[in-house]
């Protein structure tokens, strides 16, 4: 008596529905898991897809050069080891360096900033003209920080979307005036709004002023004579000049520290691509660190799985005994018993599949992030739940398929 896939698949649905509790809490384990892995690992392909791209629209040409050395620095210059401050006069000694197209030092501080009675802390960076350069269409409206407001310490401010909106309900700022650290400042453009840039930063929260009114009235941080600067970004020409432009401002930076030859740079000059391959590394990690997790609940099932086909076993001793009774042959039993196996997770990987991507679809719709299911993801899921089934499966299969008819027909 031999059967072929198509009805011993047949064979196997009817006893899953013969018991449909039973079957259904069978498939849990498995649902979970396929679905946890799928929607997890969309979510992190979605956050690493959105780094990603906030990284390379912060500029592709972009050059950050900071204090400290790599493994050390921030930043905001904080940090042990080797390091010394940048300044402002260094920073202006970077122009006109092979492939420096413009240069942006910036001093950065978080302040208090106040209309009427609406208050709250946010960072003021202290900027030059170039900075439009360096990050091109930023502006909504109005004008940026000008080479006049450089030259004469003007006290005039560019603020950020979210400052429009907490500090001016959402009225145009433009023309009004606005209170950083006590200090009146007139606002004179207005910043796109663009989200958080990533670690801890947004544009929108930002309030950008002449970097040498920044000096003047907001820090007073120096070197000596020297006033420091907390980043200096440099825009190359283009791709192709970033490797000349990064060793002409090391060069440069090594000449005006006083760095000996072989001796550890106190600085770091690092490019976008340096930021975007650290930044995706971290992210692809924690995204297969999620779905490993993520992947236990999938073990767990399979486990659940091969108990509950032990059972099976067990309670149809002596359909066995009787289908070897008439011709069945060993490999019959088996295909019998691992079919309903395998498609007991099969059908729970389709359902978990089902829910995970309507997790991720939900998620999506929230807004708190832009969620990816790729096809990878569902085809690892689904393989891996298919995998599970034969795994588990083989042991009740073997079992079942190595009773001797006699013995089981006269099971009780």
């Amino acid at each position: 008596m031999r059967l072929n896939l198509a009805q011993n698949i047949r064979s196997a649905l009817r006893a899953l529905l013969a018991n449909k509790l039973r079957s259904a809490l069978t498939m849990l384990g498995i649902v979970i898991g396929v679905g946890a892995v799928v929607a997890l690992v969309s979510i992190g392909t979605g956050a690493q897809a959105s780094i990603t791209n906030r990284i390379e629209g912060i500029g592709a040409n972009l050059i950050t050069v900071f204090s400290g050395t790599r493994n050390q620095a921030a930043p905001s210059g904080a940090g042990g080891g080797v390091t010394a401050p940048l300044t402002y006069e260094e920073a202006l000694q970077l122009r006109g360096l092979s492939g420096v197209v413009a240069v942006g030092p910036q001093a950065q501080s978080r302040q208090p900033l106040k209309i009427g009675k609406n208050q709250e802390s946010a960072q003021v960076v202290g900027v030059v003209p170039d900075y439009t350069i360096i990050h091109p269409d930023q502006l909504d409206h109005g004008r940026f920080i000008s080479a006049a407001d450089v030259t004469n310490k003007a006290r005039v401010a560019v603020v950020g979307s979210q400052v429009v909106t907490d500090l001016f309900g959402g009225l145009d700022p433009v023309g009004k005036q606005i209170k950083i650290n006590n200090i009146l400042f007139d606002v004179v453009g207005v910043i796109k709004a663009q989200g958080s840039g990533g670690f801890g930063f947004s544009r929108d929260t930002t309030t950008y002023v002449p970097i040498t009114t920044a000096f003047a009235r907001l820090s007073n941080a120096r070197v000596g004579t020297q006033k420091t600067v907390s980043t200096i970004e440099v825009s190359a020409a283009d791709s192709a000049s970033i490797t000349p432009a990064i060793a002409a401002i090391g060069d440069k930076l090594r000449i005006l520290h006083k760095i000996k030859p072989g001796a550890t740079d106190d600085f770091t000059a690092q490019s976008q691509a340096d930021i975007l391959a650290t930044a995706t590394q971290v992210t692809g990690v924690l995204t297969v660190f999620l779905g490993a997790i993520a992947g236990i609940s999938l073990v767990v099932g399979g486990i659940g799985i091969m108990n509950i086909m032990l059972v099976s076993v067990t309670e149809r001793t002596r359909e066995i005994g009787l289908r070897k009774a008439v011709g069945a042959r060993r490999r019959d039993i088996l295909y019998q018993f691992l079919v309903e196996t395998i498609t007991l997770s099969v059908l729970g990987g389709i359902i978990g599949i089902l829910i995970g991507a309507g997790i991720s679809a939900l998620v999506n719709a929230s807004g708190a992030i832009a969620t990816q299911v790729s096809p990878q993801s569902v085809v690892l899921a689904f393989g891996f739940s298919a995998a599970i089934g034969i795994f588990f499966g083989i042991y009740p299969a073997n079992r079942a398929a190595g009773l001797k008819p006699i013995e089981a027909l006269r099971y009780e």
